[in-house]
């Protein structure tokens, strides 16, 4: 059986949330909840690659095939439980049971799924043309209105003026050459500033297109972008600082609107497509020691709770100071972690995944 993709990508229920105005909404503002110094996204050259992350590292790729393999099957399978409470970020224990709406994807008008997504604008056809405007904002409205009705599968009258809908979002996401089943997906969703993961907006559309016409080139045409997104991805698991941004934006766009964490299960299955290829491995580089099931060991062994925004940013940083560092000897009592990394250092030389400080002492006489 194929993957269902369209369980990535939550379908907001305006209905029982109120409304809402995509307008305002951005997954930069989504969240408060403890921020980490430095919090702010990167500011990177997209047409430059500074990482590191090349020949040397290539065993980490190789390493973390297996873990990507197993992600994507999992991740795009995640389920709404119902019938129990959330769980409030600051004082409950236990998993917050509400999954986060990712897997509330809907049927198209003629029941199939949107494993059919990647043709769904193949028979289009997208006006192009020199920008008109600022950096081409005639352009990009046109064509976002284009992706509104060209859609074989999406029912306009199902897409407010101003969003593209799920349908419609899977449409363009394949369109542009992205895998619904891999990280890759999120570099595109994060250009076009969207508000989570089901849903892309008129205004982060067009001024998402506009940065990048301002400062790259022309990208108001289906063809223009998936030039530019193919470049992107590849600069995805080598640029840091980009791959940071893209991380934390996807927090932000993955959670639950008005929930300031998320839940442990939904948090598990995008480490486990972020930290692979095409993202960045979690692969130590000194011993090709694979972090991310580890990782996951500890936390569905000893972690009951959600996950929130400080939590997902230090996991972050954690990684990258252990590619480095398989011995975890960058790890302080004294340091600024977190609780969880505490105790995932203790359990790691507990259970022999990292060498006591007695050990490492021992290895470098």
């Amino acid at each position: 059986m194929g993957f269902d993709v369209k369980r990535i990508f939550r379908i907001s229920d305006k209905n029982s949330k109120g409304n809402k105005n995509p307008q305002s909404q951005s997954p930069y503002q989504t969240d408060t909840d403890s921020p980490s110094e430095g919090d702010g996204y990167s500011n990177t050259n997209p047409h430059t690659s500074n990482g590191a992350h090349t020949g040397a590292n290539a065993p980490r790729a190789a390493a973390a095939s297996n873990t990507a393999a197993s992600a994507s099957t999992s991740l795009w399978n995640l389920r709404s439980s119902n019938n129990t409470p959330a769980e409030s970020p600051s004082t409950s224990r236990g998993l917050r049971s509400k999954a986060s709406r990712i897997g509330r994807g809907k049927e198209s008008k003629d029941g199939k799924n949107s494993k059919e997504a990647g043709g769904y604008f193949n028979g289009a056809t997208f006006t192009g043309g020199p920008p008109a405007g600022p950096n081409g904002e005639a352009q990009l409205e046109k064509l976002f209105d284009e992706l509104r009705t060209n859609s074989a599968v999406a029912d306009p009258s199902e897409d407010p003026k101003n969003e593209l809908g799920v349908e419609s979002t899977m449409g363009y996401l394949t369109s542009l050459g992205l895998n619904p089943e891999t990280s890759d997906v999120f570099v595109g969703l994060e250009l076009v500033q969207a508000p989570s993961l089901g849903e892309i907006t008129r205004q982060g559309f067009v001024d998402g297109w506009k940065n990048v016409s301002a400062t790259y080139q022309a990208c108001t045409t289906i063809d223009e972008q998936k030039t530019y997104i193919a470049m992107r991805v590849k600069q995805f698991g080598q640029d840091a600082a980009f791959f940071k941004k893209v991380y934390r934006y996807t927090f932000a766009a993955g959670k639950e609107p008005d929930q300031r964490s998320m839940s442990l299960e939904n948090a598990v299955e995008f480490w486990k497509v972020l930290f692979a290829e095409p993202g960045r491995p979690w692969v130590s580089v000194a011993n090709g020691k694979e972090w991310t099931p580890v990782w996951i060991d500890f936390l569905q062994e000893k972690w009951t709770r959600s996950v929130n925004r400080d939590m997902w940013n230090q996991t972050f940083e954690f990684a990258t100071k252990s590619i480095a560092d398989p011995s975890l000897g960058f790890w302080s009592e004294d340091g600024a972690w977190p609780s969880v990394i505490d105790d995932f250092v203790a359990w790691s030389r507990a259970n022999g995944h990292a060498a006591t400080p007695a050990q490492a002492s021992m290895e470098t006489d």
